[in-house]
């Protein structure tokens, strides 16, 4: 029970986080720095792939080795060296690869990521230690 808590934890908190932050936060700077490479609408369907392929990596390698051997720290440290590392493989691909991908895309989206994933790591541990039981 306590990887369904988990899970249910961490996309809650990863997707209401991250519809701030697309949605009206960064919103401008990116559409400002990636012009022409946005679509209009961005397809939900991949991106539903995505959060439910990424929150199962969160909760396999940040929270659960958390909930064994750690506590609330440990599932926040696990998460956010997570994120560094995903946001950091992406954004240097799209540097070594894409024309005119901008630097500071690069930055802020890896940044993003580190704190992103971080926090869902640390509230999928809290909703799991309150409802996994």
């Amino acid at each position: 029970m306590q990887p369904l808590a988990a899970y249910i934890g961490a996309a809650f908190a990863f997707v209401a986080l991250d519809a701030i932050w697309l949605g009206a936060a960064a919103r401008q700077f990116y559409f400002t720095q990636l012009a022409g490479l946005l679509r209009d609408k961005p397809d939900l369907g991949v991106a539903a792939v995505f959060y439910v392929i990424y929150l199962g990596g969160v909760v396999y390698f940040a929270v659960m080795p958390a909930l064994a051997s750690g506590g609330l720290a440990k599932a926040l440290l696990n998460g956010a060296m997570l994120g560094f590392l995903a946001y950091a493989t992406y954004d240097a691909t799209n540097l070594a690869t894409l024309k005119g991908y901008p630097a500071a895309v690069a930055i802020v989206d890896v940044m993003w990521g580190t704190f992103v994933t971080g926090a869902a790591a640390a509230f999928g541990y809290l909703a799991a230690m309150r409802f996994g039981a």
